[in-house]
């Protein structure tokens, strides 16, 4: 079986999910906080109802395979297809009614990310990519996805989720990205990889990710020609500390800032 067999599959999730989501949005829906620390960490009804219609329909049509999900945790982690899932990933953006979130939906085979979608069914955009290629649909039709050249770094456009989500030393380390880019924008969450891919973004330089942020983000990028790693240059599917650039040239010049 190959990854082209499970396209249509994950087609149906992205729907079933985003069908479940949407009566939630821009309501007033009970909003509860995983951080067992100071830092706010919200959880809604809408997250898990989702995952738990794209669990049920995994677990339908390939009960062999392993599941990674946010709400509800990890089963058979070492089969080799996997299912990697965050229902809303920006979440913070949901609770405040702004557009800027997505289901993030990533296939892996024995451990590589191979497929990967990124769904925002109030905007009605996907965007998918399987490594080889990443291909947009929304509501200005149908387009292959390619990242724009960017031949240094102070001509790029640099995107963060949030500075004050990065540790103290990432945060100072960080700002050697802001000040070497010719802009630094804040926001995004999963959008900003998407926009990546698409050609409008640069770079994006993140910290403290799990696997459900990343895994579908990288065919994607990686499929629109750019590049995503560690910020040590590893591969990025494991989360942590994460740096994604359309340019190798610019991913290069970005991780010697990273490094210095």
């Amino acid at each position: 079986m190959t990854v082209i067999d499970f396209s249509a599959f994950i087609e149906r999730l992205a729907t079933a999910s985003g069908e479940t989501i949407l009566p939630f949005f821009r309501t007033s829906l009970s909003i509860d906080d995983k951080s067992a620390t100071r830092d706010f960490d919200p959880v809604t009804e809408a997250d898990r109802a989702a995952e738990a219609v794209m669990r049920r329909l995994i677990k339908a049509n390939f009960p062999q395979h392993g599941i990674v999900g946010e709400e509800f945790g990890n089963e058979r982690e070492d089969a080799d297809y996997v299912w990697v899932l965050d229902p809303i990933d920006g979440t913070k953006s949901f609770i405040g009614g702004f557009p800027i979130w997505g289901t993030l939906i990533a296939l892996l085979h024995r451990g590589t990310p191979v497929y990967g979608m990124m769904h925002q069914p109030f905007i009605g955009e996907r965007f998918s990519g399987d490594n080889g290629s990443a291909h947009y649909k929304g509501p200005s039709g149908e387009r292959r996805l390619a990242v724009r050249r960017c031949a240094s770094i102070d001509e790029a456009t640099s995107y963060t989720t949030s500075p004050l989500l990065m540790n103290e030393s990432d945060r100072a380390i960080f700002g050697r990205i802001e000040k070497g880019v010719r802009l630094s924008r804040y926001g995004g969450d999963c959008y900003s990889y998407c926009m990546l891919a698409a050609g409008h973004v640069d770079l994006v330089v993140e910290t403290e990710l799990k696997p459900y942020d990343i895994a579908a983000l990288i065919p994607i990028v990686t499929g629109a020609g750019g590049i995503v790693t560690t910020w040590e240059g590893k591969p990025a599917q494991g989360g942590g500390r994460i740096i994604a650039a359309g340019d190798p040239r610019v991913h290069e010049q970005a991780l010697k800032l990273l490094n210095a």
